[in-house]
């Protein structure tokens, strides 16, 4: 369903090149396509082998970009980054690529995921004299690697990497070296392709796609990649763990055109809507989805369970991006500009509605009231997920558990909250079947909003439960 309604939003999304005059441009593309990563900000470090270039902004690429004049970011490489801001950290500073310069040269960082650990690190490094200039957790990693006033290089970041926990994937410009480096679990998507010649790093292989590249492997758990006019070399910075990607990648962040750790997330939505038809069958007459992340799930309850798949809800795409708006009820307000029902396919009609996940409920509320307003005889609310009932650490946009209407509601009393005549979520296990069915490197997924069970903890800790608050 939609982020900037529904209030899931993932931190951001990076992207990175090596070895192509064009690279501020590209990265521009790149950035395109990782667009609903993040519309608070977006940036670009160039590298032309002897110093470091940046523009960055507040908006979304285009507005960013529109005063961005590509002949003074001429280079050989770059990072970009698009951001979603988290509420009382906006602003340019906390845009990135974040920028550093010392005497023995410069480096940018751009970063996806959240560092747990990353308020004593703040307080341990301000004890040693270091003064920071955001409030990004970002920053952080840059004065470790500097901590021991080695130059930046695989050891310093190697180092640096090991002090932080959490869900990360970073992309590291120096001028003649770029970095890639993927948390010891994997949580956070990162994958390497090549135009030509040239390298290119992305959180989604989508922009591989815009940009005319061709995909070339994932970035491991634990990896840190080099790749310089000497090529791409591989170290550990620490032992891999088993892979525990964010399963809210393939639910509903990432677009249906992406691969993530070898799994197509179109296929995946659309084993997730199988499985949910086997497991929570209706009586109706048609299945409709809420545009646009729940269609492909809508496609695979239809087909399983035989019902003919109708366009019952259209998107307006000519509204702006309503998560914006300073309050709850604008947001609210925003689904009707955003969503109209198809009165013609739903009037009279038994409906199931499928879509990705439930995170408050309000959405889904209006959603069904409009439907029933066109006409709708019964709608019959399918979730292709299971119940969020726990806050996420690793970079999703969900902290607390007082607004998770699945947290303090039972299944009965939320279809009564939304007005549903019936609800059922897809279970874990089935959700699990979807993402990884027949598939041997894909050795899990991060489903801790759904279960508790979280892959680390802010002690570094693994496989810890926790119970709801």
């Amino acid at each position: 369903m939609l982020a900037e309604i529904k209030g899931i939003n993932e931190e951001c999304g990076v992207f990175g090149i090596w070895g192509h005059e064009k690279a501020a441009e590209i990265t521009y593309y790149g950035l395109h396509a990782l667009q609903h990563r993040g519309q608070e900000g977006a940036g670009v470090v160039v590298s032309d082998g002897s110093s470091l270039k940046v523009h960055k902004g507040l908006g979304l690429v285009n507005d960013v970009f529109k005063r961005a004049r590509f002949s003074d970011l001429s280079g050989h490489a770059a990072i970009g980054h698009v951001r979603y801001g988290t509420q009382g950290d906006g602003g340019i500073d906390n845009v990135q690529p974040l920028l550093f310069r010392s005497q023995s040269g410069s480096m940018a960082l751009a970063h996806n995921g959240n560092i747990m650990n990353a308020y004593k690190l703040r307080g341990e490094l301000e004890a040693e004299g270091s003064i920071l200039q955001t409030s990004s957790d970002t920053e952080v990693l840059a004065h470790l690697i500097r901590r021991s006033g080695k130059e930046t290089s695989e050891e310093s970041i190697s180092d640096a990497l090991q002090e932080v926990i959490g869900a990360y994937a970073y992309v590291i410009l120096k001028e003649d070296k770029m970095y890639v480096a993927l948390d010891p679990r994997g949580i956070r998507p990162l994958s390497i392709g090549k135009i030509g010649d040239a390298y290119v790093v992305a959180s989604e292989t989508c922009a591989f796609d815009i940009v005319g590249a061709k995909f070339e492997r994932e970035v491991l758990p634990g990896e840190l990649v080099t790749i310089s006019d000497k090529g791409i070399e591989s170290t550990r910075f620490a032992l891999r763990e088993q892979r525990r990607m964010c399963a809210m990648e393939y639910v509903y962040l990432s677009r249906p055109d992406s691969d993530l750790n070898y799994v197509n997330v179109h296929a995946s939505r659309k084993r997730m809507g199988i499985e949910l038809a086997k497991e929570a069958p209706a009586e109706a007459d048609c299945v409709i989805g809420v545009p646009d992340s729940s269609i492909s799930a809508a496609i695979g309850y239809a087909e399983e369970s035989g019902l003919p798949y109708e366009m019952g809800i259209i998107k307006n795409r000519y509204v702006g991006r309503t998560f914006i708006q300073p309050s709850q009820e604008l947001r609210e307000q925003g689904v009707k500009m955003k969503l109209s029902p198809v009165r013609g396919i739903v009037e009279g009609k038994r409906v199931v509605m499928i879509d990705d996940s439930i995170v408050r409920g309000t959405t889904s509320r209006r959603i069904v009231r409009l439907l029933k307003e066109a006409g709708a005889k019964e709608v019959h609310v399918r979730i292709a997920s299971p119940p969020i009932e726990n806050p996420c650490y690793y970079g999703i946009d969900m902290s607390t558990n007082d607004e998770l209407i699945a947290a303090n509601n039972t299944i009965d009393e939320i279809a009564e909250i939304i007005g549903a005549d019936s609800i059922a979520y897809l279970s874990a296990k089935g959700l699990e079947q979807a993402i990884i069915k027949d598939n041997t490197i894909n050795q899990g997924i991060c489903n801790a909003c759904f279960t508790g069970n979280y892959p680390v903890t802010e002690d570094g800790q693994t496989g810890i439960s926790y119970t709801k608050c």
